[in-house]
């Protein structure tokens, strides 16, 4: 998958742990300006599946809360390649305080430049041993999450990330 617009950058929105919660007009409308939707599972509904693929193509992968339809459409977990780049995708499971170690356990054999996983609505965006790790948090949890957020991933000579709060 290339996509990459005049600039030379593929924009990729991600998204993960929408809990069939309504989803916020800002990244819906940021989310109209990338060449791919990344969605990293716990959409809940294929409601929210269906919302976001008005805008653009989805890729993703389950999440433990999802309904058994959605884990029919999606894997536990995927690599995708996107401007040269390796992704991987997954969810993640388990407590907050094991959930890194797992997620790079699942990729552990795999070359890829960046992860992208949720479960915990808690951001992260950092490179640890050449791999970007990319959580966008919640875009809509009020409760666990301390605010709602996305991200976007530029993909051009590098793979950077932006987490987004939703105002």
């Amino acid at each position: 998958m290339s996509g990459k617009g005049l600039s030379g950058v593929m924009k990729i929105g991600v998204v993960s742990d929408t809990h069939s919660q309504k989803l916020p007009r800002q990244m819906l409308d940021d989310f109209k300006k990338v060449d791919l939707i990344i969605h990293a599972g716990d959409f809940c509904s294929a409601d929210v599946l269906a919302q976001l693929q008005k805008l653009k193509e989805v890729k993703g992968v389950y999440g433990n809360m999802d309904e058994p339809e959605l884990r029919r459409l999606f894997p536990r977990r995927q690599i995708i390649h996107c401007g040269g780049f390796s992704i991987g995708i997954f969810h993640g499971e388990g407590s907050p305080k094991t959930l890194l170690a797992g997620v790079k356990s699942e990729f552990q054999d795999a070359k890829v430049g960046c992860v992208i996983f949720g479960h915990s609505h808690q951001t992260m965006n950092a490179v640890m041993d050449n791999v970007l790790y990319f959580n966008p948090g919640s875009a809509t949890d009020l409760v666990v999450a301390p605010f709602r957020s996305y991200g976007i991933l530029k993909i051009g000579k590098n793979i950077t990330g932006t987490i987004i709060k939703v105002k």
